[in-house]
């Protein structure tokens, strides 16, 4: 089905894949007289990026390696983000949006939780884009990524998304998502910095099979490549003649889950099939046909046949967790408990078990609580006709014995629902006993169809967290999320919520046509492109904070490890919970009181503990410290056993707080992660490797050190010292010597253990930022110079 190539490939005239082996170099001389360095640029990824970067690529030759400074054609930020995008960016002389900048209103979309907080960003959302000429897409009106591919996306762009699944390579378009600090760059004209990506041809051939849809494939990839890093931070080239079948509305589906594999970007050839839809859209300008050149080189190769694809699910808890639909309901009892097993580690209440075995009755059936389609992935235009038609074919004898499964689908935008009305979808589905909702990002992260306690939800959405779905097991709670296809959601549908294939149906797929109105966006949307008006005010409301002021580094560094992580890898959800979150992402100081909140408890009072015996340190008060902080007369005595820091005082080392964990920063793309620990006074995480780039940049853009190590040198509630750290990154050592003062008393050995920090691939910005601060100082300190 799924074959990976890890020793790099030529594809020949868009399909053959050539292995790079000595038996077949005779060949690739043949067909590449002018070398690897040339045939590297015969790739797509290279064309774009290249017509991006505001530098040449290093040497002429060899891209990989070579330093990019990339300006995007448009940007886009949703509702529980552009806020303190705008703000950081203000506070560090924003004029005017220098592209096109979309603020979708998705995530925040219920106003229910916390007053009028959720409509007061909105109002500032409208209130930006009047003054800095950006466009304001309304609540319910689309889904971020919907609203992108029907406006904005085009052949040969590149557009940065302060979210996650910022995809859009179906329509020829490298999207990246981003923490709000990258975007706050570039609306400052300030360059996104990366190296030259590892790039990876994922060759489709065949065709799907009736019953599969967009998500078995996006599955069936994540399962192949996740957990062994296949494609970490790479952009993913998809290529072959097996695209030629696949309606684009199934492309997408595939492409906008390729965040799931923790890839960079990712880009598809072009077709007829694009042409169509951005004529459709009223775009036909913005087509163009992309392809690789007769021979082109890539570092991988993903090669997959279509049609060896069946209907997937993706087990709690993470979308890489995945087998066949029929292989579960061959033996749903054995694989269920497994399942039950592995989350064991990672429910940070062990008083609550997951109790999944349950669902199986005595029939060997699996019983489903709750059916969702939504979102990007989920609420196309071809994903909710399949699932119509299904649900109306009657093709099973309805059950009585399951009314409590209930279905609901979101639309990705107000032009697809609107569709759907008139050709009678909409109805069709309504009186089958589906629940059709407004575009809303809610069930992707606990914000909407949060299922009940012990209950299990099967959804074609992005993501399977723990807890993602918003339940608490903090506080008694467990519910779980599997990932399937809108065609398979809507056979257990039909199967009275039993869990079934669609495949198994036997229905063959007719496609609709699809007639876009643009009506709905021409009603409500606003479009200040090009227009800023520097006289409209910001709107605020009481939950829209400022940034508190931040430090910049200082001269030596006191560390204190204040959680310690130790599951092999640290999402995005645990660091800063999603869903119950939401309403209090404009609220900084507001925010951070959830930091850590699922996975450790006590991480907001011990870092707060610090963050104390800091700002005692900034008024000399030693005593102010020790209140704070007992144990660091003992630290210092420690420290004082280090050659050269004999004379140093509390008050001369800079105290901050300090997480490890194995692989932190799986998911999503949000800063908040990063920012809520710097809030509490955090400045550095100590890791084995970072999950993502996004993660990484958003700690540095916050100021805190990413520091890798080896092994677990240390404990919750040690110290770690690092003498000279400014000076240390100042001049761009790549590694760092540091001493681990444990306080852990009889455990703590005699002698004072050195330990070895990395900081590998900083950039001479990104040194500065971290010097600095954070981005927002490192950004004032430039308007300072530039004054004079």
């Amino acid at each position: 089905m799924i074959k990976l190539n890890g020793n790099g490939v030529y594809l020949v005239d868009g399909n053959e894949l050539l292995e790079d082996t000595p038996e077949h170099q005779g060949r690739i001389a043949e067909l590449c007289p002018r070398g690897k360095d040339e045939a590297r640029r015969g790739t797509i990824t290279y064309g774009i990026l290249a017509a991006h970067n505001t530098g040449l690529i290093a040497g002429g030759g060899n891209p990989t390696g070579s330093a990019l400074h990339l300006n995007f054609d448009a940007m886009t930020s949703h509702d529980i983000t552009y806020v303190n995008i705008v703000q950081t960016a203000k506070v560090s002389g924003l004029e005017e949006f220098p592209v096109p900048y979309i603020l979708t209103n998705c995530h925040n979309s219920l106003c229910a939780v916390g007053g009028t907080i959720n409509e007061d960003d909105h109002v500032f959302g409208l209130s930006a884009a009047k003054r800095y000429g950006g466009v304001y897409v309304p609540p319910h009106l689309a889904v971020m990524h919907s609203y992108i591919r029907e406006a904005c996306a085009g052949c040969g762009k590149m557009i940065l998304g302060s979210d996650s699944h910022t995809r859009y390579g179906a329509l020829g378009t490298m999207g990246v998502g981003e923490g709000g600090g990258e975007l706050a760059k570039q609306l400052l004209r300030q360059t996104y910095d990366i190296a030259y990506p590892k790039v990876i041809a994922v060759r489709l051939n065949g065709k799907v099979r009736n019953g599969v849809g967009p998500q078995d494939a996006a599955l069936a990839i994540i399962g192949a490549v996740f957990k062994n890093g296949f494609v970490k931070n790479a952009a993913l080239e998809f290529v072959g003649g097996g695209i030629a079948a696949l309606p684009l509305d199934f492309r997408a589906g595939i492409d906008v889950m390729t965040t799931e594999t923790t890839c960079w970007s990712s880009i598809w050839q072009t077709d007829d099939a694009v042409r169509e839809f951005l004529t459709l859209h009223g775009r036909a300008g913005d087509y163009r046909k992309l392809s690789p050149a007769g021979i082109a080189y890539y570092d991988g190769a993903i090669d997959i046949d279509l049609s060896a694809i069946k209907p997937m699910i993706a087990l709690p808890f993470h979308p890489s967790n995945i087998c066949e639909i029929d292989a579960l309901l061959e033996n749903p009892k054995d694989i269920l408990r497994e399942v039950e097993k592995n989350s064991e580690g990672l429910l940070e209440n062990p008083a609550v078990k997951l109790h999944l075995v349950d669902k199986v009755d005595g029939e060997g059936r699996v019983r489903i609580d709750q059916g969702i389609i939504a979102g990007c992935a989920g609420g196309t235009y071809d994903n909710i006709m399949a699932a119509s038609a299904i649900l109306a074919s009657k093709a099973l004898k309805a059950r009585e014995d399951n009314k409590a499964f209930s279905l609901s689908i979101y639309p990705g935008s107000q032009p697809v629902f609107l569709e759907l009305s008139k050709n009678g979808a909409a109805a069709s589905l309504i009186a089958n006993g589906a629940v059709i909702r407004t575009a809303f990002c809610g069930p992707c992260f606990g914000a909407g169809d949060v299922p009940s306690n012990n209950g299990l939800s099967i959804r074609h959405t992005t993501r399977n967290f723990p807890n993602r779905e918003g339940s608490k097991p903090s506080a008694g709670q467990i519910a779980s999320v599997a990932l399937m296809d809108a065609r398979s959601v809507a056979a257990t549908a039909l199967n009275g919520g039993y869990l079934y294939s669609a495949e198994s149906l036997g229905i063959e797929e007719k496609r609709t046509p699809y007639h876009y109105d643009e009506a709905p966006y021409k009603a409500r949307i606003f479009n200040g492109v090009g227009k800023a008006d520097r006289n409209a005010a910001l709107q605020y409301g009481p939950n829209i904070v400022d940034w508190p002021e931040f430090e910049a580094l200082g001269d030596s560094l006191l560390l204190k490890v204040v959680s310690y992580i130790t599951d092999p890898v640290t999402t995005t959800d645990e660091l800063i919970p999603s869903g119950e979150t939401s309403s209090f992402r404009s609220n900084p100081v507001g925010l951070a009181e959830f930091t850590l909140s699922r996975k450790d408890p006590e991480y907001v009072g011990l870092a707060k503990a610090v963050l104390r015996a800091e700002g005692e340190r900034l008024k000399s008060n030693r005593a102010g410290m020790e209140k704070e902080l007992p144990e660091l007369p003992s630290v210092l005595e420690k420290i004082h056993g280090i050659a050269g820091c004999e004379g140093l005082e509390l008050v001369d080392i800079q105290t901050a707080s300090a997480i490890f964990a194995n692989k932190p920063g799986d998911g999503s793309a949000r800063e908040q992660a990063a920012s809520c620990q710097r809030v509490l006074g955090g400045a550095a995480n100590f890791a084995h490797e970072y999950a993502t780039k996004r993660y990484r940049s958003n700690l540095i853009n916050w100021g805190l050190l990413p520091f890798t190590l080896e092994g677990e040198p240390f404990k919750k509630g040690d110290y770690v010292f690092i003498p000279g750290v400014r000076r240390k990154i100042a001049d761009r050592e790549p590694s760092l010597t540091a001493y681990i003062l444990s306080v852990n008393g009889k455990d703590a050995p005699p002698e004072i253990p050195a330990l070895e920090l990395k900081t590998p691939e900083l950039t001479n910005d990104e040194r500065e930022i971290i010097l600095a601060g954070c981005l927002i100082n490192y950004n004032r300190n430039r308007m300072r110079n530039s004054k004079g």
